[in-house]
């Protein structure tokens, strides 16, 4: 059976602009495996989800996304609000500073490789996330398909919304790491109240980490025993673990042995809640969705993806 025509979205300030000056060798890749398309620049958040939704609801089966993974993330909302979610097949070209999905269906970073995936016939069938929280007083929900955290990973990835896109995919990887480092400074672990299923518990955390996949970005394995179609969620509750003990545990996040640190555990699960007396923030594949109280649960086999 021939590769349907595909509608492309492109996120050209991915990789700190790297998408809109590597656009033209993708599209020249893109024709080269004779796959028919045409394509469309994203001019904002939110609008990912929007060109998606229209694409699969006007009959698209293939749609295509080009960035990192919020891009990845728009374009999966935008499929999964079309009532025609069942019909369509997404493809990544990985070409943000943050790929974690990709990496965790192995898909290569280079954008030759990983366009030539996309004329095969290989795919998978993956779970997908949802996660519920708080903004501005309301609730709101959002699909998301690699990694949700509520706490210190969250603050780092509001800090980074601070950073330039203009400069770069590797001085992005620079100062996202500055970032980071300075809000390790100034967060202190907070009081959480975990319901995992049926049980609950009351800690003090400093990040709960809810995955789908296995990697964070900057290649951290944040959660090496996670798989996309076990119809489970991998939790990883990083404890009370002080600043000094949290740098002393950096290393490890890459090999993921830091899985074995008394301090941070692993629960796999259908679904999770997280509440605090404080207001944490809530992120979803790299971008901060709003505030706690957060609920998170898994929708089995929802997303079919060319590997």
């Amino acid at each position: 059976m021939s590769v349907p025509h595909a509608k492309v979205i492109v996120n050209p300030t991915a990789g700190g602009y790297l998408v809109s000056r590597e656009w033209p060798r993708i599209s020249r890749q893109l024709h080269d495996i004779s796959l028919t398309f045409d394509h469309v620049f994203t001019e904002g958040p939110g609008h990912a989800i929007e060109i998606a939704k229209q694409a699969a609801d006007s009959g698209y089966h293939y749609l295509i996304a080009v960035g990192g993974d919020g891009t990845v993330n728009e374009v999966v909302n935008g499929i999964l609000y079309s009532d025609n979610s069942e019909k369509v097949t997404l493809g990544i070209v990985s070409s943000g500073t943050a790929c974690g999905l990709a990496r965790s269906l192995h898909i290569s970073q280079d954008y030759v490789s990983a366009c030539s995936l996309l004329a095969g016939k290989g795919k998978a069938v993956i779970d997908v996330g949802v996660a519920k929280c708080w903004r501005q007083g309301r609730p709101v929900e959002r699909y998301f398909v690699n990694i949700a955290d509520v706490g210190f990973g969250a603050a780092i990835v509001d800090a980074w919304k601070t950073i330039p896109k203009r400069f770069g995919q590797q001085i992005n990887y620079t100062l996202r790491t500055v970032e980071g480092l300075r809000r390790l400074l100034t967060y202190r672990n907070k009081g959480v109240k975990l319901t995992v299923e049926n049980e609950v518990e009351v800690i003090s955390s400093c990040a709960v980490i809810v995955a789908n996949g296995h990697y964070l970005a900057e290649k951290i394995r944040i959660a090496p025993h996670a798989r996309l179609d076990d119809g489970l969620l991998d939790v990883v509750i990083v404890g009370d673990v002080g600043k000094s003990e949290l740098l002393k545990i950096w290393p490890a996040l890459y090999s993921g042995s830091h899985i074995t640190h008394p301090k941070i555990r692993e629960k796999k699960t259908r679904n999770i809640t997280v509440e605090s007396d404080e207001q944490l923030l809530v992120e979803v594949d790299g971008d901060v969705l709003g505030e706690s109280p957060a609920s998170f649960w898994i929708l089995p086999s929802a997303l079919t993806v060319v590997v």
